[in-house]
């Protein structure tokens, strides 16, 4: 298709034309903004560069976001959880700085682990979540998956005859965040499968997890010693370990909102 072109066109011509050629290059930021951006490049007196950077910096900055959100829709996370919302105060034994050098990613760049162990309610899947989708906002693909989930999809995959192509799977992915290690005993064969996509990602993709048990507890989930004690050797060497503690704060947090009626009557 080809547009007409011709001088002195009028404004309703040209909102015209716009719009056409910008649904045919697939510029849908452009479309929706261009007005708003010409009126304010009118009123800034803008350069005509400076008015096509405006235009081409808002779709770019829109197809990053774009691409931002098509990144934490595919890691599957069961809710959203953000650094920003979480209550460092609540939580003593997470160290702010700590967190905030993990967002950068940096561990995510060379391939290390992440683990965080700590009781129930103490923050472990918040901070595995909201480093999750910060990975994925800065781009790197992330899958968010329990860890009995993985497991029972491992055995399936292996009664299918799927077992390589559902290892390779979960060996592409950047960062691999398993929740809830600890909280079942798996089977030997399902901590050797469980081993085997931690030895396909190791050095080579990064993998965060949350515990609730203490590595030397680990033994209660992987009953096998040598297979546990070469779990435990993956998913912490050259990794960063962040212990949350044993005191609920979403315990006390529930008290604290249970109390305040009481104290208040």
């Amino acid at each position: 298709m080809t547009l007409p072109r011709q001088r002195g066109l009028t404004e309703q011509a040209a909102d015209a034309a716009i719009d056409t050629a910008c649904r045919l290059l697939r510029l849908p930021s452009i479309r929706n903004e261009f007005v708003e951006i010409a009126d304010r490049a009118v009123k800034d007196q803008m350069t005509y560069r400076g008015f096509l950077a405006e235009l081409l910096m808002a779709e770019c900055d829109d197809r990053a976001r774009r691409r931002s959100e098509r990144r934490i829709k595919a890691a599957g996370f069961p809710r959203e959880k953000s650094l920003r919302s979480f209550d460092f105060d609540a939580n003593p034994n997470i160290d702010p700085a700590t967190i905030h050098t993990l967002a950068s990613c940096e561990w995510i760049k060379k391939s290390q682990p992440l683990c965080l162990i700590g009781d129930s309610g103490t923050g472990k899947s918040h901070m595995l979540i909201a480093l999750g989708t910060e990975a994925a906002m800065k781009g790197y693909r992330v899958r968010y998956t329990l860890a009995t989930k993985l497991v029972n999809e491992l055995v399936e995959a292996a009664d299918e005859k799927q077992l390589n192509k559902t290892i390779a799977r979960y060996g592409r992915v950047d960062l691999l965040c398993i929740d809830e290690l600890g909280y079942m005993e798996l089977d030997r064969h399902g901590a050797e499968l469980l081993f085997q996509v931690l030895t396909e990602r190791e050095e080579k993709n990064s993998v965060a997890l949350a515990s609730n048990e203490s590595f030397g507890g680990w033994t209660k989930t992987f009953t096998d010693p040598r297979l546990c004690a070469a779990i435990v050797d993956r998913l912490t060497f050259n990794g960063t370990i962040i212990e949350t503690g044993t005191d609920s704060y979403r315990l006390a947090s529930t008290r604290a909102r249970a109390e305040a009626p009481a104290k208040a009557g």
